[in-house]
């Protein structure tokens, strides 16, 4: 393993232990690379105190690379985007970046609906976000 990736994912889960960003709990961290991540929805949003839970798989080239980052079912947002980490990925994000950022995504959002094409998407997605072939307006 890359001593930059044990040193930096050992740092990460430590400091999201000892004091982690409102809404966000670390549930399992067993190895480097897989944790399960519990997301709480902001107060005054309509996804007020429901919980959300993502799935952080990690390559040894972290943070060179983005983690693949998947909800959970039955744990997941009915929510109107989709959106995805490695167009907009940089070595300084963490974990806990990534998580406040899914929480302010899902904050913004003032009805609860799935994106038209879901179904769709469901069935023939990969199970690496990474892999899917974005489009952006």
């Amino acid at each position: 393993m890359s001593a930059i990736y044990t040193k930096r994912l050992t740092k990460e889960l430590r400091d999201l232990n000892k004091n982690p960003p409102e809404g966000v709990v670390v549930e399992e961290a067993e190895n480097l690379k897989k944790w399960k991540v519990r997301l709480t929805g902001a107060p005054g949003t309509i996804y007020e105190g429901e919980e959300f839970k993502l799935e952080f798989r990690f390559t040894t080239q972290y943070p060179l690379e983005a983690p693949d980052v998947v909800f959970i079912k039955p744990y997941i947002p009915v929510h109107p985007q989709r959106t995805q980490l490695l167009p907009y990925w940089s070595p300084v994000q963490t974990v806990a970046h990534i998580c406040l950022s899914i929480i302010s995504m899902i904050s913004s959002c003032t009805k609860k609906e799935l994106p038209p094409d879901n179904d769709i998407y469901i069935r023939s997605a990969s199970a690496s976000p990474k892999k899917t072939a974005w489009a952006f307006q």
